[in-house]
């Protein structure tokens, strides 16, 4: 995608840190955007930031987990606006500290299903309309850095599996729709300045419930990119139709020790077959 006036995005977790974000640039832009979060009070505060813009808003209070809603959302987007060309699917929430003999499975359906199912209700609810004007569009999935390498630090396990996940459905995506007009891209964000460690506050009471206390937002988190910032590398990156769209260049050194220690690993597997009498048959695709 080239132009950005008068389409129409969708964000998904729109009331808050990069989804925000992703709406205030889209609207700069000329794109009017329907805002999608599953807190009424802070997205309706974030409609009317928004609007005030000068951008053509809308917030729909939908729960990404659950498929019925969000194609209830985007049905009511397409009421609204008559199209759906760029979907952001990017509603996340976090489990921290913890390891991961000692997450719930009420905890790990919380996070699967903000992070990993509300990716794949967000595909199947917007994709279709998006196809349906034949005049393209873009579809990004919010993953993390931490979809592409596990931060010992920061004690987010499950937070890393679902984004391994996100990262991994979005390639996949991206293959289907070679030879359309439809791009797809994985956001992959590093320290950016939101309150996703504030999320367990919200967690429904089927999942657990709520947890108090004092924030425990790391201060590299605190001090991070503002959401902007990653709203206007989102925009660029649909431009230029990036598939990767990374925020912090230092990630770069991050990712080439972790694929270095991975290809060491071929080492011992090259000893072993040394002295194996039958090696592996060797693969052809």
């Amino acid at each position: 995608m080239r132009e950005f006036k008068g389409r129409v995005a969708v964000v998904t977790g729109a009331a808050s840190g990069i989804g925000l974000g992703m709406a205030r640039v889209f609207a700069r832009a000329g794109m009017k955007v329907a805002m999608l979060d599953v807190r009424r009070e802070p997205l309706e505060a974030a409609v009317e930031e928004v609007r005030a813009l000068q951008g053509a808003a809308i917030g729909l209070e939908a729960d990404v987990s659950k498929a019925e809603s969000v194609e209830a959302a985007a049905a009511r987007v397409e009421a609204e606006f008559g199209r759906i060309d760029v979907a952001c699917n990017n509603a996340g929430v976090l489990i921290f500290e913890k390891a991961v003999e000692d997450i719930s499975m009420a905890e790990w359906d919380w996070i699967i299903g903000v992070n990993l199912y509300g990716v794949i209700h967000g595909i199947r609810s917007f994709l279709p309309r998006i196809r349906k004007h034949g005049e393209g569009g873009h579809i990004v999935n919010t993953a993390s850095i931490g979809g592409f390498l596990i931060t010992a630090a920061l004690r987010t396990p499950a937070y890393a599996t679902t984004k391994f996940a996100v990262a991994a459905l979005t390639e996949g995506l991206r293959n289907d729709l070679v030879g359309t007009n439809i791009g797809v891209s994985v956001l992959a964000p590093a320290a950016v300045d939101t309150g996703i460690y504030r999320s367990p506050r919200h967690r429904p009471d089927a999942y657990g419930g709520p947890e108090s206390g004092p924030d425990r937002t790391p201060a590299v988190i605190r001090e991070g990119a503002h959401p902007d910032q990653v709203g206007r590398r989102v925009l660029e990156a649909i431009r230029n139709n990036e598939f990767h769209i990374f925020t912090h260049i230092q990630t770069r050194d991050w990712l080439k020790a972790r694929h270095e220690k991975i290809i060491a690993d071929y080492d011992a597997l090259e000893q072993w077959e040394a002295g194996e009498p039958r090696p592996i048959p060797r693969l052809n695709m």
